[in-house]
């Protein structure tokens, strides 16, 4: 038997020739997770599905898996900085996207780097204070810093009910309760608060989006999957992608939750604990 053939289509023309279409350039400051689940790693996989070309700035790194967090490693503030500036300054950037930050000198530096941006880059602050599995992500000394200091330029403020709850200092129960929690954290200076739903004890996952004086509420069937690790950062990784391809904020939200709608349909088992979502390519 000969040797097997395989014909390779050429493409239309050589790509120097052609030209590229535009890619969204988006910047993740965030954690790594060693699993693969959430993290840098979610981020990136989120941008890359829609689109967008993702760039990173670790603040963490964590050994993590199915089960939760095993341990975590704050990175100096120089080498974040020195990531931020090597993007920034050469690649340049459409939007940003934030996760765990992990301690309040890292919140600090991150709030005074993405003010050195052009005040027009949106800004998606997701605080993953708390991991899937309950883990903490955020020391208790970086919430004011948060408050003070990020919330003020931050475009889209991501937290879930849990998170909101650990920031202002009362439970967030149903939807009354979450339009008071988003007028609170809108107070600290976000040009818009995404509070997610997801954590009520009803069958829809509703979330809200307002700016203060409009409200949006995005509403998506229960499923029933307990494969969800990493829901937040795509969810807030995918807003960024959409802000950075210049959509306004109410349908970057949309296209978003329609997204991490999907990945949590496409959940699937990896290990023995809870496995992350999936992320569809949506090009």
């Amino acid at each position: 038997m000969g040797p097997l053939l395989v014909t390779v289509p050429s493409p239309s023309s050589s790509p120097s020739s052609r030209p590229a279409p535009p890619r969204p350039r988006v910047l993740t400051i965030a954690g790594s997770d060693s699993g693969g689940g959430a993290g840098i790693q979610a981020d990136l996989k989120t941008l890359q599905s829609l689109g967008a070309h993702g760039m990173s700035a670790i603040t963490l790194v964590t050994a993590q898996n199915s089960h939760g967090v095993q341990g975590s490693w704050p990175l100096p503030p120089e080498a974040v900085e020195a990531q931020f500036r090597a993007c920034v300054e050469d690649i340049g950037v459409d939007a940003v996207k934030t996760g765990a930050l992990g301690d309040e000198a890292t919140v600090r530096l991150v709030a005074r780097l993405l003010r050195t941006l052009d005040e027009r880059v949106p800004v998606v602050v997701d605080p993953v204070a708390l991991s899937k599995h309950g883990d903490t992500l955020l020391s208790g000394r970086a919430r004011a810093a948060l408050l003070a200091e990020l919330l003020p330029r931050t475009s889209v403020f991501t937290p879930n009910l849990d998170e909101a709850a650990w920031l202002l200092g009362h439970r967030v129960p149903d939807r009354a309760a979450m339009r008071a929690a988003a007028r609170e954290l809108l107070a600290h200076g976000p040009d818009w608060v995404l509070l997610k739903g997801g954590h009520l004890a009803d069958d829809a996952a509703a979330d809200l989006l307002t700016d203060g004086e409009s409200e949006h509420w995005f509403v998506a069937e229960r499923i029933p999957n307990r494969h969800t690790h990493g829901t937040g950062c795509t969810y807030a990784s995918a807003v960024a992608a959409r802000l950075g391809a210049g959509l306004p904020v109410p349908e970057s939200v949309a296209a978003a939750k329609a997204y991490v709608t999907e990945a949590i349909a496409l959940g699937y088992p990896l290990g023995s604990g809870i496995g992350p979502v999936g992320h569809p390519v949506a090009l």
